[in-house]
């Protein structure tokens, strides 16, 4: 099994999806693992990604889940569909308030969103932070024999700062967490 930063902030998504989910939606699926994951807990499942080698590897593996190869923010998906919407390091490489806003509408009331997302460092304690991922990237990636990436990356633009209150200014109720490993979190649920 190879494992990853972002691998490894599944089991906190798979922990957020509402009971009886009947529809989810995993923005930026990439290699589709998280996408089958989530065919376990719920009945339709579908993942976009804009890259056709990501989506063709995903097709590949097989499993449930519909995958969708097109640019999230051109595409045309269902308005207040989704029971959950999910991304994982996938916000940073799109324009951030109208990507979240997007997402947050395609979930039906009551939904759910999960972001799993990186920032930039801007300050001491950031980097303080950045120590902390340093000495635990190092001993879970050798329980897993080392971290492989699956998917194009690219440098996020925004401050962890600037991150959450943007985040926080658009959906007030959700719940931002800065987490080692180089990611944040953000749930949400829709009134």
């Amino acid at each position: 099994m190879h494992w990853n930063h972002n691998i490894a902030f599944h089991p906190l998504i798979l922990a957020q999806v509402p009971r009886g989910c009947e529809h989810a939606l995993d923005v930026g699926c990439g290699d589709g693992l998280l996408a089958r994951k989530l065919s376990e807990r719920s009945q339709h499942v579908t993942g976009v990604d804009v890259s056709a080698e990501m989506i063709a590897e995903a097709r590949a593996t097989g499993g449930a889940p519909a995958y969708l190869q097109a640019d999230f923010m051109a595409g045309d998906l269902p308005g207040q569909s989704y029971d959950f919407v999910c991304t994982v390091a996938t916000l940073h490489h799109l324009p951030f308030a109208p990507a979240l806003t997007k997402m947050a509408g395609l979930l039906r009331p009551g939904g759910r969103l999960v972001v799993i997302g990186l920032g930039r460092n801007a300050t001491p304690g950031d980097w303080v932070i950045d120590a902390g991922s340093v000495i635990k990237h190092q001993i879970v990636s050798r329980m897993y024999g080392g971290a492989v990436q699956t998917a194009p990356t690219a440098e996020p633009t925004m401050t962890w700062s600037q991150v959450r209150r943007q985040a926080l200014a658009l959906l007030p109720e959700a719940r931002w967490r800065r987490h080692l490993l180089w990611r944040y979190s953000l749930v949400w649920t829709k009134p």
